[in-house]
């Protein structure tokens, strides 16, 4: 069953770490990443630019709206993601909490869709 870890960051909680504690994290997840992938469990990871360098769209009644950042106000920003394969949601959760930024924001857990099994149910 594969799983998506939507990783968030509170950027006070990461700017309020020591010096090169940053550093000294990343390189962590770097090898804890690199440990799931040799496992076959991670599928696949991706960090993201600054929520400042984001733009979201909204069309509503026919008019498309651009809005500079993320989508809702908030203190914890998406920072980026992790494609898992586990056994069970237990399982997928036992993992995120081994990212050292279940400590400076949220990892959130969720199932992946099988889309193919929802294309032949609607007849795509």
């Amino acid at each position: 069953m594969q799983f998506l870890l939507l990783v968030y960051n509170d950027d006070t909680l990461l700017d309020a770490l020591p010096e090169g504690e940053f550093d000294t994290r990343m390189k962590a997840c770097f090898g804890h990443a690199d440990e799931l992938k040799r496992d076959g469990k991670l599928l696949g990871s991706q960090q993201l630019e600054s929520a400042r360098k984001a733009r979201s769209v909204r069309i509503r009644d026919g008019r498309t709206q651009v809005l500079d950042g993320p989508f809702a106000e908030t203190k914890e920003v998406l920072a980026g993601y992790n494609i898992i394969e586990a056994d069970s949601v237990d399982d997928a959760v036992a993992i995120a909490a081994e990212f050292p930024w279940a400590q400076t924001g949220c990892i959130e857990v969720r199932p992946i869709r099988d889309m193919d099994a929802v294309r032949t149910r609607v007849g795509g």
